[in-house]
């Protein structure tokens, strides 16, 4: 099943090298069964630290409370680490308890763990409950501002805990999180020794990936779920066109998809769209091998599952809508418990989103593409004009797409060093992320059988072996980095 692929990892230097390297790695803290999330003994310390909020002008004096989770318990003072957790765009909590691999190295590293909420997001709200009032407000809602918040926490715990001065801080982060563990250590050489940035499309910007990768990705996804599956998807479009045409088609669509608002307008009908691509998009990025919740509760390698009903692309228009609800239902009601299907919610209410999208229009700009060709969504170019107005319609901002690779070097980033780049073959994200080793120090681990940064969820019987040994090489990487870092403490001055 496995075949080639199975140790299909990026090794640093020759495979020579790369099999003395990981000849004396076993299955041990990094693959081991999680105990402590089954008893859900994930027990932590609800902090807060006061923070500026403009880290970088002197005019604005006011500051704000950045909460932080700590845990302390396998800490060995002297001797051990600190594991930081870089917030991305969520309520921190959420992130804490979907980052078990934190969980379980923890002992091993002798680690404390922190978990830093992202400054507009969660309870860590500069101006609380004006924070999203306009633009003004939102001005300080940037990766570099969130950095300098990082930086300073950790000066923080290190002149406030007793005897964690010296200690060895490794920042970890997944997707948007993930990018900001490496630009952390590109940044913060000086507060953090390494980087582990899971599913991280750092390079997602510009020009520097093509724009139709991502799509491309989802669409490999459910063309390997199952015969006819992303050919179904692919038709759906132009069914839902022809359907949406009359009155008693839009009463139809709101009927057979148990629509909680019914569909009477062209803005509807968009909308209901997107409800369709955004569930084919997150089954691809979280097509996990058993049950799990992160964006909403799916089964077990959810794509296999929704393709079983996705297996005839040339139905009748109703017929094969038909079978698009019966998969899309998997996605937005795998439980059962939803009586109609929601336009507006479409994963869990703990990621900020309304954060995500003034980002978006500043300076994350992502550009992505489909053309119904190599891919099976509505061709839709990317238009950065277009973009802008929708941008300056909603927050009154114009983005800055170039803005990101000029501030963190875009693809220029062999003078970095120490950073772990890893990838799921499954994940959309992986089309802007970093799949190759650029030196021996910055360093890529491709898992086939991983969606989005599954490496940094909790150990599962039904991990594949490649994930087990992603883990195992990541802590392999840290280990030498610690062990670097007391030499270094070591040599006489």
């Amino acid at each position: 099943m496995w075949g080639g692929w199975l140790f299909c990892l990026a090794w640093v230097g020759d495979f020579g090298r790369a099999q003395s390297i990981f000849a004396p790695l076993r299955l041990h803290e990094a693959s081991r069964p999680d105990p402590s999330r089954l008893l859900g003994l994930h027990a932590y310390r609800t902090c807060c630290i006061t923070q500026k909020i403009d880290h970088f002008g002197f005019a604005e004096n006011r500051t704000f409370k950045q909460r932080y989770l700590l845990a302390d318990q396998h800490w060995k003072k002297g001797v051990g680490s600190i594991l930081f957790y870089t917030g991305n765009e969520g309520d921190i909590s959420w992130f804490a308890n979907n980052t078990g691999f934190m969980w379980n190295v923890a002992e091993e590293l002798g680690a404390i763990l922190v978990f830093a909420e992202h400054r507009y997001y969660g309870e860590s709200l500069p101006f609380g409950n004006k924070s999203y009032t306009d633009a003004k407000h939102l001005n300080y809602l940037t990766s570099e501002q969130a950095l300098a918040d990082f930086a300073i926490l950790i000066q923080h715990l290190k002149n406030t805990i007793p005897g964690a001065q010296n200690t060895p801080v490794i920042a970890i982060g997944g997707s948007y999180g993930g990018m900001l563990a490496a630009w952390f250590r590109m940044k913060y050489p000086h507060i953090v020794i390494g980087a582990l940035a899971a599913s991280a499309p750092i390079w997602q910007f510009d020009s520097l990936v093509p724009c139709g990768s991502f799509y491309k990705i989802v669409t490999e996804d459910f063309r390997k779920g199952g015969l006819g599956c992303s050919e179904t998807i692919r038709n759906s479009w132009a069914a839902i066109k022809r359907i949406a045409g009359t009155e008693k088609g839009l009463q139809w669509l709101s009927h057979t998809f148990h629509l909680c608002s019914p569909l009477k307008t062209t803005t509807d009908v968009i909308n209901f769209k997107e409800l369709l691509r955004e569930a084919w998009i997150y089954l691809a990025m979280v097509d996990y091998p058993y049950e799990a919740a992160f964006l909403q509760p799916l089964p077990a390698w959810p794509v296999k599952v929704i393709c079983k009903y996705l297996k005839n692309p040339k139905l009748p228009d109703r017929l094969l809508l038909q079978n698009i609800f019966q998969a899309v239902n998997i996605y937005y009601n795998y439980t059962g418990k939803a009586s109609c299907l929601n336009l507006t919610q479409t994963a869990t209410k703990s990621l900020g989103l309304r954060g995500w999208s003034y980002q978006a229009c500043t300076e994350m700009v992502m550009p992505m593409c489909s053309d119904g060709i190599n891919d099976m969504f509505e061709p839709q170019k990317w238009d950065l004009h277009s973009y802008s107005e929708d941008c300056f319609k909603t927050w009154g901002v114009r983005p800055r797409p170039y803005w990101i690779p000029t501030i963190y070097g875009g693809k220029n980033i062999s003078a970095h060093s120490n950073i772990i780049f890893s990838n799921g073959g499954l994940d959309p994200w992986s089309g802007g992320g970093v799949t190759k080793n650029i030196t021996d120090t910055l360093v890529t681990i491709m898992i086939p059988e991983g969606a989005h940064h599954l490496d940094l969820r909790a150990n599962n019987p039904s991990d594949p072996i490649s994930v087990l040994q992603a883990r195992l090489l990541e802590v392999h990487y840290m280990k030498l980095w610690l062990q670097k870092q007391k030499r270094v403490k070591k040599c006489p001055k």
